[in-house]
């Protein structure tokens, strides 16, 4: 396998085939090698910096049913909740307080929150907190939405592919989505000008390692700017619900692979790893990634955005508790910045 990592490190490419052959050969010394030249190719771009970004999650109301998603649209059990613009703006502004250069917005897919609404929030967000990034994570919309939520001064979009197979992605999602027209939102955004993110989870039912390959191989085509994996944990209240969490090792093995395919991504350390294992978001670090999103959102409504049993969304995974945060990753050998977080083209 030795001749494998390094071709990906020399030339950032691989074939399906050898994508598989890589993750079938997973090992605890591929796993360190892969790490080691992962974290090696990460602090010649990046250094030591940890990019924080102050996740507010919108609301939780959503117009899709996807099978694995424990705020479907067919789940009466979610107590549903939408924050108004002022709270909002309130995470935000505490979130600029604490050190935050960058806020996202996820939610779920909701025509509450129309382009108006979120054009006015994006430039009031970027006239009370100026020097910030904005990213969104808003789900699948037009063509002319992007563009508009663009023009307002949103910076980057985060919208997982969630497989690049389409029989694969029509095995977790209902009918009426589509596999064609979620990679035509991808393309939108890119074309837009959006620094654009994707991703995938791990283990998610009925995935294959030529499924995985083929994520890496898209992946390693489309070039996003950020990518966002983690382990598919099953929600109790889902079509899932009995199907086995995907594995943390392989996650982080895979977070190894996409930095070497791409060696200056914005690769978060999710709340899914953390969520695993305890100390999930050190060994993401660890593996390659360089960015983690902490919890802005009113204590309130936080249990309330579970996409899957037991999210976190307290301790480290608190923005509040950013000391925590910093801390830990201290602890690693890394340091917290209060930055924007860029992408760096090189």
């Amino acid at each position: 396998m030795i001749d494998l990592i390094e071709k990906l490190e020399k030339t950032h490419s691989l074939t399906v085939e050898e994508y598989e052959r890589l993750i079938e050969s997973r090992s605890p010394e591929t796993a360190r090698i892969l790490a080691e030249k992962a974290v090696k190719v990460r602090k010649e771009i990046y250094g030591n910096s940890v990019y924080i970004r102050g996740l507010v999650e919108v609301g939780n109301i959503c117009r899709n049913d996807c099978l694995y998603c424990g705020i479907r649209r067919s789940n009466k059990k979610c107590e549903r909740y939408r924050l108004n613009a002022e709270q909002i703006l309130d995470c935000c502004r505490e979130g600029y307080s604490l050190g935050f250069r960058t806020f996202v917005f996820q939610g779920g897919e909701d025509s509450y929150f129309s382009d108006d609404y979120i054009c006015e929030l994006i430039k009031t967000v970027k006239s009370e907190c100026p020097g910030s990034a904005v990213t969104l994570s808003l789900g699948e919309r037009s063509a002319e939405s992007y563009k508009k939520l663009f023009e307002a001064g949103a910076d980057r979009y985060l919208l997982r592919h969630e497989t690049a197979n389409k029989s694969h992605y029509e095995k977790l999602h209902p009918p009426e989505m589509s596999f064609v027209n979620r990679m035509e939102c991808l393309n939108n955004l890119k074309k837009i000008g959006f620094q654009t993110g994707c991703g995938f989870m791990v283990g998610s039912p009925f995935q294959t390692v030529k499924n995985l390959a083929e994520d890496l191989k898209f992946i390693e085509e489309f070039k996003p700017q950020m990518c966002g994996i983690g382990p598919f944990i099953p929600h109790r209240d889902t079509p899932f619900a009995s199907y086995e969490a995907g594995s943390a090792e392989l996650t982080c093995y895979l977070l190894s692979v996409i930095r070497l395919i791409s060696p200056s991504v914005l690769l978060p350390s999710t709340t899914a790893l953390g969520t695993v294992l305890p100390n999930g978001r050190e060994l993401g670090i660890l593996s390659g990634a360089n960015v983690v999103m902490p919890n802005l959102s009113p204590n309130e409504v936080r249990s309330k955005y579970e996409l899957y049993n037991n999210k976190l969304s307290s301790g480290a995974e608190a923005a509040a508790n950013k000391r925590e945060l910093e801390e830990r990753m201290n602890n690693i050998g890394y340091r917290i910045v209060s930055d924007r977080g860029d992408y760096k083209n090189i």
